[in-house]
């Protein structure tokens, strides 16, 4: 039946898509798709990147977002915070001087909401995580990206849905457009020196979250990092956790992400380990991790990292083998990234000089691919 409901819906979206009305490219936006439907486009309500997370409007869950996806919200005000809801056992509270979401249990949620031109957005991964919705960021599509959010097995790929959904954005685009056009109008322009605008160059590559394994050229690799604009995630072993306070400060300040590398072979068990991690870190720069990543460990282990709260990741390419030292190198891991589709968690390991990571960043920002930190809900 559900499968049914989403062909009827391709059909129904293909026959408008016919009559789709022409319009003039201006900029690149974000849509918003929940279910089968295409929200409003403001500027407003527009998604917009933050520290690597996507944030969506949290006015959108009303009306047609709480029938597609039963979500409803609480807006913030000066005695309450926002929060969004599903049913009754299911809900997200986001105090907006907090930079994390609490369940009514007390369990934490990072990150949390941000205020931006008066309206409360929040990241639409952690959203989708808890909620148990699927979440797409589809790029390419005309005039800019479309996220999609729906409840799962909906019946159409992310593809299927974006061709379905053409004459609905092209809709909501013109409007878009023609509600620009009128402000402008009604609104006097001041006069101002002519001047050179920044331009903010076009994003249409992928999401690439690089993972490293801390070691004696961490250093080295930062200043890479930090000298391209590039994010990554470090994972650090107990001795390096303890030792290495002021590259671990110098991670967390400039936008890195600190995990915890865990030996299943050592004598202490996983959660020991972890927790002794997080001692040491705490220690050193004043904060904490929830992200692991377990050598020489079997299943067992596994579980118990993730009943004690922690996120161990999981790789779509490990390449922890291979050597990243030249240009070679770099070509050939862009090549193995390319070939897969969406977003891209690559584990480099140890073997990786400056040189090879700084090639690679050329090779990726020449793709427009963007080299992110591992984040807790990623």
């Amino acid at each position: 039946m559900r499968k049914r409901a989403a062909a009827l819906v391709l059909c129904l979206l293909l026959m408008l898509q016919i009559t789709a009305p022409s319009v003039r490219a201006e900029q690149s936006v974000y849509f918003v798709a929940v279910g089968s439907n295409v929200l409003p486009l403001t500027d407003a309500t527009m998604p917009f990147w933050s520290g690597g997370y996507l944030y969506i409007s949290s006015s959108i869950f009303t009306g047609v977002v709480w029938s597609a996806v039963g979500i409803s919200h609480v807006p913030a005000n000066a005695r309450q915070p926002l929060i969004l809801y599903s049913g009754e056992d299911r809900s997200l509270i986001f105090n907006l001087d907090k930079p994390y979401a609490e369940d009514p249990q007390g369990n934490t949620y990072y990150p949390g909401a941000v205020v931006r031109n008066g309206n409360v957005f929040v990241p639409a991964s952690v959203v989708a995580s808890y909620f148990g919705l699927q979440y797409s960021l589809i790029p390419n599509v005309e005039h800019g990206y479309l996220v999609w959010l729906r409840q799962p097995g909906y019946g159409l790929s992310d593809e299927e849905f974006a061709t379905a959904a053409t004459y609905p954005m092209a809709s909501s685009y013109a409007q878009y457009l023609k509600s620009k056009e009128s402000a402008q109008q009604t609104t006097p322009t001041p006069s101002v020196p002519e001047q050179d605008e920044e331009e903010t160059p076009a994003v249409n590559g992928k999401n690439v979250y690089l993972c490293l394994k801390a070691g004696e050229n961490t250093a080295q690799l930062l200043d890479v990092l930090d000298n391209a604009g590039e994010k990554a995630s470090f994972f650090c072993s107990l001795e390096f956790l303890w030792t290495q306070g002021d590259l671990l400060r110098r991670m967390s300040a400039s936008g890195h992400t600190v995990g915890i590398l865990v030996d299943g072979e050592d004598s202490r068990s996983v959660t020991q380990q972890l927790h002794e991690g997080n001692e040491a870190l705490w220690r050193a720069a004043c904060t904490k991790t929830r992200l692991a990543y377990l050598e020489n460990a079997d299943s067992a282990d596994l579980q118990a990292a993730q009943e004690d709260g922690f996120r161990c990741i999981y790789p779509d390419l490990d390449r922890g083998s291979y050597s990243l030292s030249g240009t070679a190198q770099a070509e050939a891991l862009l090549e193995r990234i390319t070939d897969r589709r969406g977003s891209v968690m690559v584990w480099l390991g140890e073997n990786v000089s400056a040189g090879g990571l700084n090639a690679f960043l050329d090779l990726a920002q020449e793709a427009e691919d963007r080299c992110l930190a591992v984040t807790e809900t990623t």
